[in-house]
């Protein structure tokens, strides 16, 4: 390792240590400099977790979010990024226990990150695909659109994440029942929709590689009663799928 890379390693490390016997973290600016790390870190974090903010309130966050950055500190400078691994850090994080949905409200937070993040694609041709024959349809290997995300939860995941981004106090009237959601980008703008299990296990299925009549009939395996001649029109319509560039007709 050259003596520049060890300076920048070595520097790096006395950001997020709090005792350092390395010599430039003396002079009074870099504890300056070490604040101004972590007030942009914080504020990263807090941007990146929206409806978790809304639930715990501003100073609960940052007090948290500041243990999570001693903890696992960014690796990428470009801190929209930052906060894989929050969610994570809460679900071990013994004062928020008091919120058993806490963790997977901070989950659906980051996979909307994730989905605003990723890398754009042209929707799938649904005109194209109605042009196709069934046993041709069958056949097709969808692509899953680079922005899609989804997320099966014991809790109700998308009615309080949706409550908490508008604001709205979580009611003591709430349906304590399972709830899945899927992250979709349209046009620029992620949204996040009602899913269901067999919505699920297409997509799971999907992103394995099985063909469309392969993730429907694992969905109607796995779910027998679901409304599969519903949930997959919507499915498909939701813009969770890519149009493919190779030789599938759509």
């Amino acid at each position: 390792m050259t003596t520049l890379a060890h300076f920048q390693r070595a520097f790096v490390e006395a950001l997020h240590a709090e005792l350092t016997d390395f010599a430039p973290a003396m002079h009074p600016a870099f504890a300056i400099y070490r604040n101004t790390v972590m007030r942009a870190c914080l504020d990263a974090l807090e941007a990146n977790f929206p409806a978790v903010v809304c639930l715990v309130g501003h100073d609960w966050f940052r007090a948290a979010a500041a243990l999570h950055v001693d903890k696992a500190p960014p690796c990428d400078a470009r801190l929209a990024l930052y906060g894989e691994g929050f969610p994570n850090f809460l679900a071990h994080f013994e004062p928020a226990a008091v919120l058993p949905y806490l963790v997977d409200i901070a989950r659906l937070d980051r996979l909307c990150s994730e989905s605003r993040d990723a890398a754009d694609a042209a929707l799938l041709n649904l005109d194209r695909l109605a042009e196709l024959s069934p046993d041709v349809l069958v056949s097709q290997r969808l692509n899953l659109h680079p922005a899609t995300r989804w997320i099966d939860s014991a809790v109700p995941v998308r009615t309080i994440w949706e409550a908490s981004r508008r604001g709205v106090p979580v009611g003591s009237d709430l349906h304590w029942q399972p709830e899945q959601a899927i992250v979709v980008r349209v046009a620029g703008h992620v949204h996040v929709v009602p899913g269901d299990s067999a919505s699920l296990a297409i997509l799971d299925a999907v992103a394995s590689g099985a063909t469309l009549g392969e993730a429907t009939m694992a969905a109607n395996s796995a779910h027998p009663g679901a409304r599969l001649d519903l949930i997959l029109p919507g499915l498909l319509r939701s813009g969770a799928f890519a149009h493919s560039q190779g030789s599938q007709p759509c």
